[in-house]
């Protein structure tokens, strides 16, 4: 009985991650100075962009609790629309090396006046979700998720999958001021 328990073939376990609990999801209205709006979560941190090439209207989405990132340019798009959009579509394939696929969803609300695609970056990529959004005239928006944690989408994956969530919602409810010079800064 010994000497038959001793040839056993034993094969390692799978990798385990910690299972996360999740926020109901709730949404509040970002309203401020900036030429857009949208809903965001409330359980994120909206950020002004500090680092040292920001432009203006530019922030950031903090997810702490994740240690993740939604970081939200804003361009005037007036003359200059299609260098825009080149400009994000390279800036999203420069994950290809690390992506084992890239999955394109296109958006559209003539309503608001909002198109645009949102890329979904599979694999150990260093961002999971970016997007892109325009009112084909005056207003481009873009956004990328990143982590503060190497890669990994094994791990990563209910959080890429939640926060994609709150991206796509974004999306939907995004709106383009026209005339912001009236409005107060508040959130």
């Amino acid at each position: 009985l010994m000497a038959s328990g001793c040839n056993e073939n034993s094969t390692p376990k799978p990798r385990g991650y910690f299972r996360i609990d999740f926020p109901e999801k709730e949404y509040r209205l970002l309203d401020t100075i900036y030429p857009y709006t949208f809903m965001y979560p409330t359980y994120v941190e909206v950020v002004e962009d500090k680092s040292w090439n920001a432009e203006k209207y530019w922030i950031n989405l903090d997810y702490p609790q994740y240690k993740a990132r939604i970081h939200i340019s804003y361009k005037d798009a007036r003359g200059k629309l299609d260098s825009l959009l080149e400009d994000s579509r390279k800036l999203t394939y420069k994950h290809v090396l690390k992506a084992d696929a890239i999955n394109e969803k296109v958006f559209s609300n003539p309503h608001n006046k909002v198109s645009g695609v949102m890329y979904n970056i599979k694999g150990n990529a260093a961002s999971s979700w970016q997007f892109m959004v325009t009112d084909s005239s005056k207003h481009f928006l873009r956004g990328a998720l990143y982590f503060s944690v190497t890669p990994n989408k094994d791990s990563l994956s209910p959080a890429i999958d939640f926060i994609g969530e709150d991206i796509i919602y974004l999306i939907e409810t995004l709106n383009w001021k026209e005339n912001n010079s009236n409005r107060n800064g508040n959130s």
